[in-house]
């Protein structure tokens, strides 16, 4: 992300204004992020159903298929929310996330980030994962759970080569306005068992406004691009891995997964 914000003719922007930008020393980073902005431009170009902030569903038929699976991934999601307060909030995963969420009030469950598995996380969602299989191109996975009064400002996602997918697992009954998403110009509610796919390379917010817990399934795909664009976006996400990012978020999560799984393990082994 950076400070300057620049937008091509359809309001889709290459920054976010007034968030800090995402800084590394590293040369190979600075590279990295040089091909990215790059590469943003082809996605835009090359997109096979152009480029909207919030898709129809019928754009992606597989939909139906995660709408279908939501009853047995609720029940999945269910046994998580039972040890909810040791979840970790997204900035001790991600810490770059800091520059939009500071509190505890974020928490996730990832069964897949970037496209490496969690696989202590997937043998206790295994519908869930049975579910995402159904989707072309799956790169992330997880349970996003916003608890009250949780505000994520306005920002915009770090890659256009993706598209997000929320599908409403719980989803508290209240006013318009307390409880949304914002995409660009468009306000959107969750609905439980419900999908929604947008690009969050556009701006967008999203609030809970309310006393109780919302969650959704949160689920990043490859967007479809015709060639290069489609080449393009492969080779950068097989490399995304190599970046200082993810590494550091991977080696986070692998130390939260393995705390969370040993005390578990002493609870069921308690005389």
């Amino acid at each position: 992300m950076t400070n300057t914000e620049t937008k091509d003719k359809d309001g889709q922007s290459f920054g976010t204004e007034g968030i800090a930008p995402m800084e590394r020393p590293s040369a190979v980073t600075r590279f990295f992020m040089g091909v990215v902005n790059w590469a943003e431009k082809l996605n835009f170009k090359h997109a096979i159903y152009g480029n909207p902030p919030v898709y129809d569903n019928a754009t992606f038929p597989w939909s139906k298929e995660i709408e279908a699976a939501a009853p047995a991934i609720r029940a999945e999601l269910d046994k998580v929310l039972e040890r909810q307060s040791e979840l970790p909030s997204f900035q001790d995963i991600s810490t770059d996330v800091k520059t939009i969420s500071d509190d505890n009030h974020w928490k996730t469950f990832f069964l897949l980030g970037y496209g490496l598995k969690s696989e202590q996380n997937i043998k206790a969602c295994p519908k869930t994962w049975e579910a995402m299989q159904k989707i072309p191109g799956l790169t992330t996975v997880m349970f996003s759970i916003f608890e009250p009064g949780k505000h994520l400002p306005a920002h915009r996602g770090p890659y256009n080569g993706v598209l997000r997918l929320h599908l409403g697992m719980i989803v508290p009954e209240a006013e318009p306005d307390q409880l949304a998403i914002r995409v660009k110009d468009q306000i959107c509610h969750w609905e439980e068992g419900k999908v929604l796919i947008f690009d969050d390379a556009y701006e967008h917010e999203a609030w809970n406004h309310t006393d109780k817990t919302r969650v959704v399934l949160f689920v990043d795909f490859v967007k479809p691009t015709r060639f290069p664009a489609k080449f393009v976006n492969w080779a950068l996400m097989n490399m995304a891995i190599f970046t200082p990012f993810i590494r550091e978020g991977l080696d986070n999560h692998k130390d939260w997964e393995k705390k969370f799984y040993a005390e578990a393990e002493a609870l069921r082994n308690r005389p």
